[in-house]
């Protein structure tokens, strides 16, 4: 098949592309580059010894994406561009809005027009907002705590109702938990170009002492150690989700929605001790206070996706924190 990729220089897009590569798909990435580097492209094609289509451009430039599906006849997209910032889309809404929900709106109208009906969604276990209780299920109530959530609830039913509108279309909504780690080779991984927003690069610059510690947001939550429980996942077993969806979309048509997390929930502490052991490095952190809009604990059942997909993670949360800091390791040494 050949795969359009929307955001695929990104940190869980670019995994996905070596996946793809791997398993004898096309790939053509369209990628604004706001936050990833062009280099990337390059790393994908020495990983995986295939080329890759690369057009820089907006998911929203409408011409731009007509002469993609006109130069490729595309079989499927996997939708990855977006902004994703949980702490800017509080301060920028309507950045985020404007952004992620007229991109997608964009893109699927190009696909209509051109007969594309598969697309695997990039959503986030943000839509369900607090949970009332765990582990979370895929028909458990939608809700969100912050705008860059919200456009994720509001792009699911979007798809939704064009689904119910067409029923020739087959969609599945992936829902992450929390992808950490990187590619074994250290080549590709998370790289942002802004503030990060995510736990681990903030646990690499201290190791690396771009920072001189690491701020832990509130020991006071009903968890074994009192900071906040997630579900990480590896990014690389993240990425061949995508696979095992776009696997399935070939057979069936409709929406799906499924949870992409290993099942099990590890604190801040869990994550930051973890790392230090097995890289053999110190990571000095202090506790704060908690930050608004953060919950106790949150992590999937992803049954669902194993029986349907036959998709099941392979890593565990030392091999995610080696991995990660392999990749900032051989970063250093280019």
């Amino acid at each position: 098949m050949k795969i359009l990729v929307t955001g695929g220089t990104g940190f869980i897009g670019s995994h996905a592309c070596v996946d793809l590569l791997q398993n004898d798909h096309e790939v053509v990435i369209i990628d604004n580059l706001s936050n990833s580097q062009k280099e990337v492209i390059g790393f994908i094609e020495t990983i995986t010894k295939k080329n890759v289509t690369f057009y820089e451009g907006d998911v929203c430039n409408k011409l731009l994406l007509e002469s993609i599906f006109k130069e490729h006849k595309i079989d499927a997209v996997i939708h990855f561009a977006g902004y994703k910032a949980v702490g800017e889309s509080v301060k920028k809404p309507l950045k985020y809005y404007q952004n992620n929900l007229i991109s997608t709106l964009t893109l699927l109208e190009v696909m209509e027009k051109y007969e594309c009906k598969k697309l695997v969604f990039s959503s986030s276990a943000t839509v369900y907002g607090n949970p009332e209780k765990l582990p979370i299920k895929e028909d458990f109530s939608l809700s969100t705590t912050n705008p860059y959530g919200t456009t994720k609830l509001f792009i699911e039913q979007i798809l939704r109702d064009v689904s119910n509108a067409d029923a020739g279309w087959s969609i599945a909504l992936l829902r992450y938990f929390n992808p950490i780690g990187a590619h074994e080779s250290g080549l590709i991984g998370e790289n942002p170009n802004d503030i990060p927003n995510n736990l681990m690069p903030y646990i690499v610059k201290v190791a690396t002492k771009e920072l001189d510690h690491l701020n832990v947001f509130g020991n006071d939550y009903p968890t074994h150690d009192g900071t906040g429980v997630r579900d990480y996942i590896h990014v690389v077993d993240l990425a061949h989700g995508h696979l095992k969806a776009l696997e399935y979309l070939n057979e069936h048509t409709g929406i799906e929605a499924y949870n992409l997390g290993t099942g099990v929930g590890y604190s801040v502490l869990d994550v930051v001790k973890t790392f230090a052991k097995v890289n053999n490095i110190t990571v000095p952190y202090q506790i704060v206070a908690r930050r608004e809009g953060d919950i106790a604990s949150c992590y999937a059942d992803a049954s669902k996706a194993e029986q349907q997909l036959g998709f099941k993670t392979t890593k565990g949360l030392e091999e995610m924190c080696k991995d990660a800091y392999h990749f900032v390791e051989i970063k250093k040494e280019k």
